[in-house]
């Protein structure tokens, strides 16, 4: 398996968190993929085989190759059909925005393609990334396509900026009151800023950003007891954690613990 994760040029760091590439030969790919909720949109360029996805009623259908991925609220399960090679462009929490076509609310838990998003100049810039032959030619290639984008707009509301940082910085862990008593402004007014810029409410990113703390620490650190790791994530109660963790992971922590955490967390772009 080859993971490698890379920085945007500087003039793209407000908005752009990294890009990363994930390639992992056939006879290696497991068969299912969980991709766990991090709080950011990511486009995402399938250049080896292809994906299918599984929706709720265990129905499959192929991914597009080149696509955008919503905020998630909930696990996302993708099959690979063969080789994996992928290449992801990942946006802090409150970056996509100034690259939106459609509400990025309407994009939750949704994949979309490149073409329907971004019409024929979306089909052309995919193209130009699945056939590039490395990956600096492919950061090249969406730098340009997301500088040309940047033209018109180049706003950054700082208030949501400055809440998804205290929020990161707490992994997740003030409530929202904490929240907009820190900014100084209404917990509605909070709220619709947050479901208009990021996709998610204050609530939704910081049980996403608690929960994947916990996953960091489960997989960096020698875990005495799923009791311990609750509390030390300021969880109420080890109930409370069990039911964040099944609606993020869509498995029990015991259930999670093994192999697929490890297989999950490639998904996540925090390095």
């Amino acid at each position: 398996m080859n993971h490698k994760i890379f920085e945007p040029q500087e003039d793209l760091k407000e908005w752009v968190k990294c890009y990363w590439t994930l390639e992992i030969p056939k006879e290696k790919t497991p068969k299912i993929n969980t991709i766990v909720p991090d709080g950011c949109i990511k486009m995402i360029f399938h250049y080896g085989d292809k994906y299918k996805n599984y929706n709720d009623k265990g129905e499959s259908e192929f991914v597009p190759r080149c696509l955008v991925v919503g905020q998630l609220t909930k696990p996302y399960l993708v099959e690979p059909t063969g080789k994996t090679a992928t290449f992801f462009a990942c946006f802090h929490p409150n970056g996509y925005l100034p690259f939106a076509t459609i509400p990025i609310k309407e994009m939750e838990n949704k994949v979309i393609s490149f073409e329907k998003l971004f019409g024929k100049e979306g089909v052309e810039i995919g193209q130009k990334i699945l056939n590039a032959n490395s990956t600096s030619e492919r950061i090249s290639l969406i730098e340009g396509f997301l500088f040309k984008k940047l033209a018109n707009t180049k706003t950054i509301d700082e208030i949501v900026k400055s809440t998804v940082e205290t929020i990161l910085t707490a992994n997740g862990q003030f409530s929202v009151n904490e929240l907009s008593e820190q900014n100084n402004i209404n917990r509605r007014q909070l709220t619709r800023k947050f479901s208009s810029i990021i996709g998610l409410s204050p609530k939704q990113l910081s049980k996403t950003i608690r929960i994947q703390n916990t996953l960091k620490t489960l997989l960096t650190q020698e875990v005495k007891s799923l009791t311990d790791l609750a509390y030390e994530n300021e969880y109420f109660d080890q109930a409370h954690f069990i039911k964040d963790f099944k609606e993020f992971t869509g498995l029990t922590p015991k259930e999670f613990y093994g192999d697929d955490l490890k297989m999950s967390l490639i998904f996540d772009s925090k390095d």
